[in-house]
């Protein structure tokens, strides 16, 4: 049977394609405004400002140069040799980096349910090669193009690296609404797509390994793993490992779906229990008494609005592509969440208000913690100077253009990059990554060890206890405290995978804020992220070296 969970993320994925909504990873997502594209931004931008009007993929390598510049310096102290030796390797290796190693395009027809015939387009970037295999989402949406993938892949990159999981950046999508194909059509669309990639070196599970999307999930996901496995993988006894985020039953691994969401609160949960930060932007530090504002209540954005919910904070707006609702005194996300289900869309609900003026001014409200989960390029140089928020966690990828971001920090607005907060979907997918290709759930050789040894241990605090104190008035009880309980009957794959992931978000932002100082960089927490990840990037390829060169 289903679990509760599965349960709900289906009727949900039901609500999005029913309603005509392209959903994010299945789930309503603000991305669905008409006519958004990466060239159609709903969001004004200074045409004149090159680093406001700056492509997607532009803007990452813009952000890329920034961090690059400040690392320079120390990489060529760090290196041996004569100073111009030493300069032209680092300079080298960072121009390496930079650019999309490939991008493929393909183009392949399909027989439409009605029997007409109709051409679909598909690309696949994989930026960098340090670490293999690559990794990143197949997103299905109409506004794909060359430039978002090979901008996602090369974030992919940096985001690996900056939470130390071993992949390289890549990314993938299909230019089709799946709202309007059958779940025939959809079916077709993603097996015939798998075998492209696969012809083409493009997918593998020591090759490329896909991940859910945009308008995909663990259905999509399967019918990859399937496809793979009884074509060109047949040989291979890890075929399933070739994607991740699959449903449990075809390898998939507990916590995947609300992964990104859980890794945001976490990274949130960081910086704002930091005393240094919060002194800089002014606040008490704690999730107590704090508002919270999420644009796009999709996958991530509801799953991030439960989790900070249940630290204490509280939602007092969400902002959708077709209304916004707002309530100062609070929105309890599980019943925002079973109205979605039941009514398909977020307005109308009864315990909110709608939003009075237009939608986008919802991100301009006071509040302690504004989460973008939405679409990229949706804080801009004009809009940043409204934003009242003292937090900025960018739950959605490259949500921020340069001049925004130079902006907030002006404005003292700390604001938690795209490449660390929202890395927790790929930490997650490289666990299940790893549960493939050991062929073995975590927790299954432990679990009963772990619970003999828990009970043999207050067994033994109880004759202790008896020796010394004798059992005159009967034996002594140890009863175990309500927190030991829970986890004496060992540690399930789930509790493996939060723990796993709270640590890896609590040593990435350790690192993060450690860099943060050491290059004086104040709120400019975007530039440390980068900087930690450039560095781990270019110290793999200069201590595998460089072949045929």
């Amino acid at each position: 049977m289903l679990s509760k969970c599965m349960r709900r993320f289906f009727a949900i994925r039901g609500v999005a394609r029913d309603s005509g909504v392209r959903s994010n990873r299945q789930v309503i997502s603000i991305r669905a405004v008409a006519g958004a594209s990466s060239d159609h931004n709903p969001y004004p931008v200074d045409k004149d400002d090159p680093e406001d009007a700056a492509s997607f993929f532009e803007m990452v390598e813009l952000y890329y140069d920034k961090a690059a510049a400040l690392l320079e310096p120390n990489l060529v102290k760090q290196m041996a040799g004569p100073l111009e030796d030493r300069e032209k390797r680092v300079r080298g290796i960072l121009r390496m980096i930079k650019p999309c190693n490939r991008v493929m395009a393909v183009t392949f027809p399909i027989r439409r349910d009605n029997g007409e015939f109709e051409m679909i387009e598909g690309w696949r970037a994989q930026h960098s090669d340090h670490k293999t295999p690559t990794k990143g989402g197949i997103r299905y949406a109409k506004d794909v193009c060359a430039d978002e993938v090979k901008a996602l892949a090369s974030l992919m990159t940096y985001k690996c690296a900056c939470v130390d999981v071993p992949f390289g950046g890549a990314k993938g999508g299909i230019k089709i609404n799946p709202k309007l194909y059958s779940d025939f059509e959809l079916e077709k669309i993603t097996r015939r797509f798998t075998i492209e990639l696969a012809k083409k070196g493009y997918l593998g599970p020591g090759i490329d390994v896909p991940a859910p999307d945009m308008g995909t999930g663990p259905r999509e996901m399967s019918w990859i793993a399937d496809t793979f496995q009884q074509t060109l993988g047949h040989y291979d006894m890890n075929a399933h490992a070739c994607v991740t985020g699959k449903p449990i039953s075809q390898g998939g691994i507990h916590g995947r779906i609300s992964a990104t969401g859980r890794g945001v609160y976490h990274g949130i949960e960081m910086f704002i229990n930091s005393a240094h930060y919060m002194g800089i932007v002014g606040i008490p530090p704690g999730f107590g008494n704090k508002t919270f504002i999420i644009q796009g209540f999709g996958n991530v954005g509801m799953h991030t609005m439960r989790y900070l919910h249940r630290a204490g904070a509280r939602c007092i707006g969400v902002l959708e592509w077709d209304g916004s609702i707002f309530n100062p005194k609070g929105i309890n996300p599980r019943e925002l969440e079973d109205w979605l289900i039941e009514h398909k869309t977020i307005t109308g609900f009864p315990k909110a208000e709608a939003y009075k003026g237009p939608e986008s001014s919802l991100m301009f409200e006071n509040c302690d913690i504004l989460v973008p989960a939405a679409i990229e390029k949706s804080i801009t140089k004009e809009n940043a100077k409204q934003i009242k928020a003292k937090i900025i966690a960018e739950a959605a990828n490259g949500p921020t253009t340069l001049a925004a971001d130079k902006v907030l920090r002006e404005k003292n607005i700390l604001v938690i990059p795209d490449l660390y907060v929202n890395a927790g979907g790929v930490t997650v997918s490289y666990f299940e990554w790893l549960k493939n290709l050991n062929h073995v759930s975590y927790g299954r050789l432990t679990f009963k060890y772990e619970r003999d040894s828990n009970y043999h241990l207050l067994e033994s605090v109880q004759k202790s206890l008896e020796r010394m104190f004798g059992k005159a008035g009967g034996s002594i009880p140890i009863t175990p405290s309500e927190a030991f309980e829970k986890r004496m009957g060992g540690a399930s794959e789930k509790d493996i995978v939060h723990s796993g992931l709270a640590q890896t978000m609590e040593g990435s932002a350790k690192q993060i804020m450690l860099l943060a100082m050491q290059y004086n960089l104040g709120l400019d927490i975007r530039s440390a992220a980068y900087i930690s990840s450039v560095s781990k990037i270019f110290n793999s390829y200069n201590e595998a070296g460089l072949t045929f060169t």
